[in-house]
C-alpha cells in the first residue's frame, strides 16, 4: 500500500503535524555548474514544543549536474533535512513536472542516471507517515529556485 495520497482523498491528514516543502535544482548548462535550494516550513508542530524555528533553507552547490539529477539532489537533501526535523507528514511541491511525475509513478524513470536518485528518493519518502509530492508553477517556487541559483553564483565567485 503506497503513503501517497492526492490531496483531496484525505484532506485530513495534514491538519495537525505537518511541513510544507519547496525544492528545486539549478543547472547553469546542462550539464553544468548547478546547486540546489529547499525550503522547509513547519506549519503545525504536533510535538509540543514551543519556540521550534519554523522555516529551514538550504542552499548547495552540487558540482556540475544535469538539472534533473539537480532536482533529486534538491529532493533528496530536503527529505534528509525533513527527517532530521523530526517531520512526519510532508507536502512537497516542485516545479519539474517530470520528476513529479516520475515519483506519483505516472511516468517510468528510463534515464540510468535518474534511477538510483529515484529509487533512493521513494526509499526516503516511506520513512515518512504521509506524504503528498505536487507540481506549482515556477512563480510558486521562486524561493527554492533563488537558493538554488544563488549557491552556483556564490560557487562561482570563489
Amino acid at each position: 500500500m503506497t503513503k501517497y495520497l492526492q490531496q483531496m482523498d484525505q484532506p485530513n491528514l495534514f491538519d495537525t503535524g505537518y511541513a510544507e516543502m519547496y525544492c528545486d535544482g539549478a543547472s547553469s548548462g546542462n550539464p553544468g555548474p548547478s546547486g540546489i535550494g529547499v525550503v522547509i516550513t513547519i506549519i503545525s508542530d504536533d510535538s509540543g514544543q514551543s519556540g521550534k524555528d519554523k522555516s529551514h533553507r538550504i542552499s548547495e552547490y552540487i558540482g556540475t549536474a544535469t538539472n534533473n539529477v539537480a532536482e533529486y539532489s534538491a529532493l533528496l537533501k530536503g527529505l534528509e533535512a525533513a527527517r532530521s526535523l523530526g517531520i512526519r507528514n510532508i507536502k512537497i511541491f516542485m516545479d519539474s513536472e517530470l520528476l513529479v511525475r516520475q515519483i506519483n509513478g505516472i511516468y517510468r524513470v528510463k534515464n540510468e542516471k535518474l534511477i538510483p536518485l529515484w529509487n533512493r528518493a521513494m526509499k526516503a519518502l516511506k520513512e515518512f507517515s504521509h506524504y503528498i509530492v505536487t507540481h506549482v508553477p515556477r512563480e510558486m517556487n521562486k524561493e527554492a529556485d533563488l537558493l538554488a541559483r544563488r549557491s552556483i553564483i556564490q560557487k562561482r565567485g570563489k
